[in-house]
């Protein structure tokens, strides 16, 4: 059985894969492995060892503390007891994150301006 730490790990490799838009294949080849393996670290099968986990920081272009971000973040609600999606995992989030950043700066500053004057106003 996969330790919680291991699948949490496998859980941030996957997101920050997408959010970036690579393919399973294309984060195997930036670390030289076989993709088989990158499913097998996401989805907590496989540990990943400090060098591994070195090698896919450095592919992902984030620090290796990220893949270890919100480990310590409840997994439910105390009050209803039910796990409770992330909402950076989705794919809607990480589609909008990609649109927006494809934006010139500019419009994404009045992207974000509209976005905040509707949420303070529902």
């Amino acid at each position: 059985m996969a330790h919680p730490v291991d699948i949490h790990v496998g859980q941030q490799i996957r997101h920050r894969r997408k959010l970036l838009g690579l393919t399973q294949q294309k984060l195997a080849d930036a670390v030289g492995i076989r993709f088989q393996q990158i499913q097998k670290y996401e989805s907590g099968a496989n540990r990943v060892s400090a060098s591994r986990l070195w090698d896919l920081s450095r592919a992902l272009n984030a620090p290796v503390t990220y893949f270890f971000d919100q480990l310590d973040k409840p997994t439910h609600d105390n009050a209803a007891n039910m796990v409770q999606p992330d909402i950076m995992q989705t794919k809607e989030t990480i589609d909008l994150v990609r649109a927006y950043y494809g934006l010139a700066k500019g419009p994404r500053q009045q992207l974000l301006a509209l976005a905040k004057a509707l949420n303070s106003a529902a």
